[in-house]
């Protein structure tokens, strides 16, 4: 899964695609590049990060998923978006996937949208929101914790038409976390396979590779390589990263280790 983020304040690519014709341009390099889906957001959830409009949120990510699928008919893409209305004018649009960092818990319109369609949900963990989840974030049992708050959300989008195997779970690494439970996340990320549903994972880039390497996050690809190497031998099914052309080998070289 690539990232095109079209924002402004996104903390690691923020602003460096925010016009139509820079995001387009990223999205399609990273289609050549190998990527399976493209995950297009138009709101930063950066930790710290203020929610923006509706309008502008729409603004920012429907001319480009309308412009990619006129082009690519064929690419996956995926909406990252709490807001319903969003979430269904870019499936409207084209897009295939709804990516809620908020877990369905941020607009109760969300689950009639995903139920209506009947597409993928990725359902992902988060302590409080972006603007506080880092001030202090803890757990009486990291795992347990967030493979409750996966039951329960799963029952919850069942209820409201969502069927099971449209669920895909992220257990939401630098969400809420402290710098060793997202380390922990990764290690026992085989827990919420458990539960026997996709699981994504997101680490590129993050402070918490930041902060064990002290590399800016344009130097982090050897730290997200790790990351995203470790946690598919623990069990994801998808993730999510901005260097998808190198990404892409790592993830061949595990295949051929699994398979030999």
């Amino acid at each position: 899964m690539g990232i095109v983020n079209v924002t402004p304040d996104s903390f690691s690519d923020g602003g460096k695609f925010f016009t139509l014709e820079s995001a387009y341009k990223h999205s399609i390099n990273l289609l050549k590049d190998g990527a399976d889906i493209l995950d297009v957001g138009g709101e930063s959830s950066r930790p710290g990060s203020k929610p923006i409009s509706t309008e502008q949120e729409l603004s920012r990510t429907i001319p480009l998923i309308n412009k990619i699928c006129s082009n690519f008919p064929k690419a996956i893409i995926s909406i990252d978006t709490t807001k319903a209305v969003v979430a269904e004018k870019a499936i409207i649009s084209g897009a295939k996937i709804i990516n809620d960092i908020s877990g369905l818990t941020n607009d109760s319109e969300m689950v009639r949208v995903a139920s209506k369609y009947g597409v993928p949900v990725v359902i992902m963990h988060m302590q409080g929101k972006p603007d506080n989840m880092q001030e202090n974030p803890i757990y009486d049992d990291l795992i347990g914790d967030i493979k409750s708050f996966f039951i329960e959300r799963i029952k919850y989008a069942n209820r409201f038409g969502i069927k099971t195997p449209q669920i895909i779970l992220d257990p939401g690494i630098g969400f809420g976390k402290t710098f060793q439970d997202n380390f922990r996340l990764i290690n026992q990320l085989e827990k919420f396979c458990e539960l026997k549903l996709p699981v994504l994972i997101g680490p590129s880039r993050k402070s918490f590779i930041g902060i064990a390497l002290n590399e800016k996050p344009e130097n982090r690809i050897e730290g997200t390589s790790a990351a995203v190497a470790a946690g598919i031998l623990k069990g994801a099914s998808i993730v999510r990263v901005h260097d998808v052309s190198q990404i892409r080998k790592v993830v061949k070289i595990i295949d051929l280790i699994r398979a030999a």
